[in-house]
């Protein structure tokens, strides 16, 4: 097999499987305001969102055991196969929620199933990113790590672009009352067949040439140690993956995928003009992404966080005061999306590169999940909260708090572009300050 069908089909299995579960799980928010009363009946409008919502933060509670147990499974049994029980556990948990009965068919194991079916999704996506963020990085060349690494957003984020389209197609061509009815089940059953598509292309990728010689001088050595006990032995970089995750997904789920629910249901903006401006701030955020990695991978890891970072804790009130209609939504999130792409671009590569390859996808894969469960899942629970008792600020208050944190993380990092994958984190060691490789030209 030649190297450029190898990186094809490398970027396909990463790029589908990634976009398909992004696309499952981010329906949900996307489609929530259309769906709440059919699972939460009974209520008003506010207050059945309010409870979907809810719900859209219990899936993140499973998204820790998912790193754990997928990062177990990337660890111990493969890369490729932790990524294609990822996909296929995501797929399920969309055809469930896509065919459940609502709650005037079958009651209250409406809204159960539907936290059942989140759980799984929950489960599926908190081994995602970690296994496929560890693959991507050991398969990228060490000069282009960050750009290679700016595929997991990049095709996320076309997951999620072709979730808000659909929204946007749907609600231009029904009415709000047949989106109620019948509309809102269409993405959560198509993305359950393209995971069909997506498990095939993971299936046919080979295994990290990083992991496989980790793989066979483990088996070497006899008496393998616990991977949880390797896990715990690196509190400092757990630590700093929690902190570092913190303020970047409060600010990202609210933007990327909430910002046209709440645009809707807190400012009154026309549905299909909200998820059309969110369609099109989203597409700007793709073609920015390779742009933030590629920059890491010239200027390094931290100044490309730092700076941009530093004006998106400037911008969020005035970004957030000028939502009133599709026109400045659309402004408003392509501004803050752009800042928020270069965490999102060189995210994947900085975790990475913070763990040796034994335990690189358990060790990301916990810690992000409980700092996603805890500040993402939440995030547009309390954004919408928030705005229901009239006090909107205090939750940009709050995400400008997390926000600080992660950039005195990034502050306190050892650069670490260009490291060499199989030696980095040994023994709980720093990576040199300087760390670099040639840059490819």
């Amino acid at each position: 097999m030649t190297e450029r069908t190898e990186r094809r089909r490398t970027i396909l299995g990463i790029g589908a499987g990634n976009a398909m579960e992004w696309f499952d799980w981010n329906v949900y928010a996307t489609f929530s305001a259309f769906f709440a009363p059919q699972f939460f009946a009974g209520d008003d409008t506010g207050t059945a969102l309010l409870k979907t919502l809810a719900v859209f933060a219990v899936g993140f509670v499973a998204r820790p055991f998912g790193g754990f147990l997928f990062g177990w499974i990337a660890d111990r049994r493969g890369r490729r196969l932790s990524m294609a029980l990822c996909v296929a556990t995501a797929a399920v948990g969309s055809l469930v929620i896509g065919l459940v009965p609502t709650h005037a068919v079958i009651g209250i194991a409406a809204p159960v199933v539907l936290v059942l079916a989140r759980l799984a999704q929950g489960l599926a996506h908190g081994g995602e990113l970690p296994a496929a963020q560890t693959y991507l990085a050991e398969m990228a060349p060490p000069a282009r790590r960050g750009l290679w690494s700016s595929l997991i957003y990049f095709s996320g984020t076309a997951g999620i672009l072709v979730g808000t389209v659909l929204g946007a197609v749907l609600s231009s061509v029904l009415t709000r009352e047949e989106m109620a009815a019948y509309g809102w089940r269409v993405p959560f059953v198509l993305g359950g067949l393209f995971g069909l598509y997506a498990l095939v292309m993971r299936l046919r990728m080979r295994e990290s040439d990083t992991y496989s010689r980790e793989e066979e001088a483990r088996t070497a050595t006899p008496g393998r140690p616990s991977l949880w006990r390797q896990v715990l032995a690196r509190p400092k970089a757990l630590a700093r993956v929690v902190f570092l995750t913190s303020g970047l997904t409060v600010v990202y789920y609210v933007w990327s995928v909430a910002a046209p629910a709440y645009a809707i249901t807190a400012r009154g903006v026309d549905p299909a003009a909200a998820l059309w401006a969110g369609a099109g701030a989203l597409g700007v955020f793709m073609v920015l992404l390779p742009l933030w990695g590629a920059a890491s991978d010239r200027f390094g890891r931290r100044r490309t966080l730092l700076v941009p970072g530093a004006v998106l804790v400037l911008a969020l009130f005035p970004l957030d005061a000028m939502i009133h209609d599709g026109p400045t939504l659309f402004v408003a999130m392509t501004v803050a999306l752009a800042l928020i792409g270069a965490g999102c671009a060189v995210g994947p590569a900085l975790y990475a590169e913070m763990f040796p390859t034994g335990v690189r996808a358990a060790g990301l894969g916990v810690p992000y999940s409980i700092s996603v469960a805890l500040f993402g899942g939440t995030a547009p629970y309390l954004q919408t909260l928030f705005a229901e008792i009239g006090r909107p600020g205090l939750f940009l208050g709050y995400a400008i708090v997390l926000l600080l944190v992660s950039g005195l993380t990034v502050y306190l990092l050892p650069e670490t572009r260009g490291i060499d994958l199989a030696t980095a984190g040994r023994d709980g060691a720093e990576p040199a300050a300087h760390a670099t490789t040639p840059r490819a030209r």
